[in-house]
């Protein structure tokens, strides 16, 4: 079993935003496998998909971003999932727009839903996927910023990322995340 937890926040007033790719990416991933992530458990949205052999959960952590470990903690719980099978995917100001970086485990940098994510199930091993949405304007906010819509002309680039991030998920699914790791960082 896999779980793909997409973070970002809920609500219209932030659907649009940097900081929900990772909502976005799950949400458009849920379109592609033809399911639909409504069912609430886990402090989540959630969809059971199968795919192959494979049982996937994907998340939409419903306790907005700074406090996603909440959910995720949840999750891991109820799922009695081994962190090595949890993926999370979210945004990432460090890296340009259209880009995306693939990761076994490791720190959680300066992102706080990730940050709660460590510290909710108090370890770092676990599979990332993560979404370029930078630069950030030099000088300017950095919340402000990742609260921001995506303006028209980069929205084909986000698609780039996101389509990126699919093929992505399926190596890793596929028990290839070295691979993954070697085509897209």
């Amino acid at each position: 079993m896999w779980a793909v937890v997409g973070l970002g926040n809920p609500g219209r007033k932030y659907a649009d935003t940097r900081h929900n790719a990772g909502f976005m990416f799950v949400q458009g991933l849920a379109k592609a496998w033809d399911v639909r992530v409504k069912k609430r458990r886990f402090l989540s949205k959630t969809a059971d998909v199968k795919r192959g052999t494979e049982h996937v959960v994907l998340a939409l952590p419903q306790t907005y971003m700074n406090t996603c470990g909440q959910a995720v903690r949840e999750l891991v719980r109820g799922l009695r999932l081994e962190t090595g099978r949890l993926l999370v995917v979210y945004d990432d100001v460090d890296i340009p727009l259209g880009e995306i970086r693939v990761r076994k485990d490791g720190g959680p940098g300066t992102h706080k839903g990730v940050i709660s994510i460590v510290q909710e199930i108090a370890t770092k091993g676990f599979p990332r996927l993560r979404l370029g949405i930078g630069p950030a304007p030099d000088g300017g906010d950095i919340v402000q910023f990742v609260l921001s819509p995506f303006r028209r002309a980069e929205k084909r680039r986000l698609e780039e990322s996101l389509n990126k991030a699919r093929t992505a998920l399926d190596l890793i699914l596929d028990g290839r995340i070295d691979a993954a790791m070697n085509d897209f960082n």
